[in-house]
């Protein structure tokens, strides 16, 4: 009888190991680097590719990196972590070709890490929704075309994990953990945006999209394409995560350092200047805490390099039936902690709402959402104030159009490949390594975020509660009074108009009788003759 083969614990797996990182200063990025450095730390090395940004050097930004409060745990447990980590400068878009590699990295970076490299992770791309195709292609697949050139080059390569999104097939109302062929050669379309100029791409987009709603999930479908064509070279795999949301555990929960996705609309509600969205409320909200999809990307590549399988791995980090979640009950739950919790300075009351219909949105968008930005600016113009809230709103409207894509479809999610990840762990990496939606507990992890959207993103101290909520209670009467006065405007019209259509009707057949007798027939009758 064969013996059963016995895989090494994850943290084991990584003891000597020595990493790449691309996208390692993103949201996900930040929180893979301290999650391996913290519970890895047996690792060789990490290096992240990083290029310099206003006017900061790689070097600098990985400094202010480490100083974030999601290393602050890190700093306590393991301290000195942070020289196993350094930036290697360089863009998977570089606006000066990149050189040979075509990354901008120099020969002697290369000759430092490619050697050494065993694990490579690819989180890099851009995340606007709304991009330019040029962009997005040049970012998110022809970015994705240079790594895995670089990671050919790399003969200690055990695993190469590419982060995807569980949105890039749309055209699929069931999408599978497998790949799936795209109509368009993504090669083809990488040649076509070197030459083409931005009025002849603009002009053809709409037709190279369909049925995709944006560069963003377009791009990345192209480049899980070339991802699956690299299986011959190098031991690959796939991770979709859902919608990305804040730390649910560790390291910090509700830690979160941008306004992507819910975060953006949590805020935007909190506010006061989001008060409709267009969405089908009983739609499952397919979401998964950061902390949870980064947990699945170490063990994915601990489990593509230590098994062998025919297909290229897949994983769909979705929650697909285990914890359901449907849109109506995150609002409910973020309405019931937005007033214990408010943020500052809110514009105007909470009290947003999602509308099935787009005419119904369009209407509140009018009266909830661009007739108090008008009047707020008003206000700040009598103030002798910057007006800001209508172009505020503008842009708000920009982002929703885009994001309400996917609050008004819905689609089904295979994650067998991402369960069975999870309980091939033995049961410490489970405890270590925690994918499992079950303990989640809804009520507790909204507030959590909030908490954390409040702090880290809007740098809101937890000290200003107080004022903040006496502040959202003035907000209130100040809705309601408005309110008042509106319905009243509203109803004043309508009598007006009422009486001034009945005094014209009244004129009308005054006239009209006049008229009427003047006919012979008519006034005959009217006198009571005989005809």
């Amino acid at each position: 009888m064969a013996e059963a083969k016995i895989f090494p614990r994850v943290g084991e797996f990584y003891r000597g190991k020595t990493i790449f990182i691309t996208g390692g200063s993103g949201l996900m990025g930040k929180v893979l680097v301290e999650k391996l450095l913290r519970d890895c730390h047996e690792l060789s090395h990490i290096y992240i590719l990083m290029r310099p940004k206003r006017g900061k050097s790689p070097e600098t930004r990985l400094e202010e990196m480490f100083k974030l409060p999601l290393f602050e745990r890190l700093r306590k447990e393991r301290p000195g972590s942070e020289t196993k980590v350094t930036a290697i400068p360089g863009d998977i878009h570089p606006e000066d070709g990149g050189g040979p590699n075509g990354l901008g990295i120099s020969e002697g970076d290369e000759m430092e890490f490619l050697g050494k490299t065993s694990v490579v992770f690819h989180c890099a791309a851009t995340l606007r929704l709304e991009a330019k195709l040029k962009d997005a292609i040049n970012t998110n697949t022809a970015g994705t075309w240079r790594i895995l050139q670089l990671c050919r080059r790399m003969p200690n390569l055990v695993a190469f994990i590419h982060l995807s999104t569980a949105f890039c097939h749309v055209d699929h109302e069931v999408l599978e953990e497998k790949t799936y062929a795209t109509p368009i050669d993504p090669e083809e379309i990488m040649r076509c945006v070197k030459w083409m100029d931005d009025a002849m791409l603009d002009s053809i987009t709409p037709r190279l999209l369909h049925p995709h709603p944006n560069t963003y999930t377009f791009s990345k479908r192209l480049a899980e394409t070339l991802v699956e064509n690299e299986r011959k070279y190098m031991p690959v795999a796939i991770v979709r995560p859902s919608i990305v949301t804040p730390v649910w555990q560790q390291p910090v929960p509700g830690w979160v350092d941008n306004l992507n996705g819910p975060v953006g609309l949590m805020v935007g509600a909190g506010k006061g200047v989001i008060r409709s969205m267009h969405c089908k409320g009983e739609y499952h909200a397919e979401v998964i805490p950061v902390d949870m999809a980064i947990n699945a990307m170490i063990a994915s590549a601990w489990k593509v390099a230590t098994s062998k399988v025919k297909d290229i791995p897949v994983y769909n980090l979705a929650q697909a039936g285990v914890k359901p979640i449907t849109w109506n009950e995150v609002l409910n739950i973020a309405r019931k902690h937005i007033n214990d919790y408010p943020f500052e300075g809110a514009v105007w009351y909470p009290d947003g709402n999602i509308r099935s219909t787009r005419l119904a949105h369009n209407i509140c968008v009018i009266f909830l959402h661009f007739l108090p930005a008008y009047f707020i600016d008003f206000m700040m113009l009598l103030c002798r104030q910057k007006r800001f809230m209508v172009r505020i709103q503008r842009r708000i409207q920009d982002g929703l159009e885009v994001l309400q894509y996917f609050t008004t479809r819905e689609w089904k999610f295979d994650n067998q490949n991402y369960l069975s990840l999870s309980t091939s762990l033995n049961t410490d990496d489970q405890k270590i390594f925690y994918m499992d939606y079950a303990p989640l507990n809804e009520e507790e992890y909204f507030k959590t975020v909030l908490l954390g959207a409040r702090q880290y993103c809007m740098k809101e101290d937890l000290s200003t509660l107080p004022s903040a909520r006496r502040h959202i209670r003035r907000m209130y009467w100040v809705d309601k009074a408005f309110s008042v006065l509106f319905y009243g405007l509203l109803l004043w019209f309508i009598l007006s108009w009422f009486n001034t259509a009945k005094e014209l009707l009244d004129a009308g057949g005054s006239v009209v009788n006049s008229s009427l007798q003047n006919i012979p027939i008519v006034r005959a009758v009217f006198q009571g003759q005989e005809i």
